[in-house]
């Protein structure tokens, strides 16, 4: 396995893998990697020839006052992980590499990046279309994976794959969790664990959504009510939002319908964690 931290070496390895006739799978990511990010990699590993792994913690994406001077950082940590899901190469660029000091073009998107997370990281989503934008250009993938948890992300990425025309499927993949329950998250390592027992209160208020969907209740308010209630009983958390929005357009629904996601962002202490789950009354 490689690590690459230049944009010119890593497109000359693939060159010469497109000139093999391989196949090219990307899973980007920004490193303080996890068992959820192995088990993309594992599924790049199954369907492609070759597997890139981006491991950069992109400035772009974080707002004023966020987290991106004390975001964990092990690449030692990451490269160990990534040769034993058998990727190929890392790519580790410098925000100096991926951005040119007088840098002035972005991706952006509205709709799909208004609500949920967009609300209050209004320019988060711009900053994640930008570097993946990016990415396609130089990795020029067949394939790309992501996680579930970050379900906005993944519906703002397909839609961006739609409309600009790129050659790449995304590759959406399940949420892995912790034996508690516990999305896993690069985020967790803040928790302490009095925080880390309080982020449990996420997934528990969600499977009480959903069980009430399994049991037939189709009043998106109801639902809603009955997640934000639960997770009003644990005092360390401080909730951002929870809401039922349509699957594809990620627009409030009322009555549920077709295909939901029920998503929810909570601080726990400093922390903010995310955790989702998709129902289709349909299915």
């Amino acid at each position: 396995m490689q690590i690459v931290t230049t944009i010119e070496e890593l497109r000359s390895i693939v060159k010469w893998w497109r000139g093999e006739g391989h196949s090219v799978g990307l899973v980007p990511t920004m490193g303080y990697l996890h068992e959820g990010h192995k088990s993309l990699i594992v599924k790049a590993v199954s369907e492609n020839d070759r597997v890139v792994v981006s491991d950069f913690v992109n400035p772009t994406q974080f707002g004023a006052n966020e987290d991106l001077s004390t975001y964990p950082r092990d690449m030692e940590r990451d490269a160990a992980l990534c040769e034993a899901a058998g990727a190929d190469v890392i790519f580790h660029p410098s925000p100096e590499e991926m951005y040119l000091e007088d840098n002035c073009t972005f991706v952006d998107m509205n709709r799909l990046t208004k609500g949920l997370c967009g609300k209050t990281r209004p320019t988060h989503f711009s900053g994640v279309c930008t570097v993946v934008f990016k990415l396609f250009n130089i990795v020029t993938p067949d394939r790309a994976y992501f996680g579930q948890k970050d379900a906005q992300q993944l519906a703002v990425i397909r839609r961006m794959v739609r409309d600009m025309n790129f050659n790449v499927r995304i590759v959406g993949c399940p949420i892995v969790r912790e034996a508690d329950g516990l999305a896993m998250s690069s985020r967790n390592a803040y928790l302490n664990e009095k925080e880390r027992k309080a982020a449990l209160i996420l997934h528990k208020s969600l499977v009480l959504g959903e069980e009430m969907l399994r049991a037939g209740e189709r009043d998106a308010g109801k639902v809603r009510d009955v997640i934000l209630k639960n997770m009003r009983t644990e005092p360390l958390a401080r909730i951002d939002y929870v809401e039922l929005v349509d699957a594809k357009n990620l627009e409030p629904v009322k009555k549920i319908e077709g295909p939901i996601l029920a998503a929810t962002a909570v601080y726990i202490g400093k922390t903010r964690l995310i955790d989702n789950f998709h129902y289709d009354s349909e299915a």
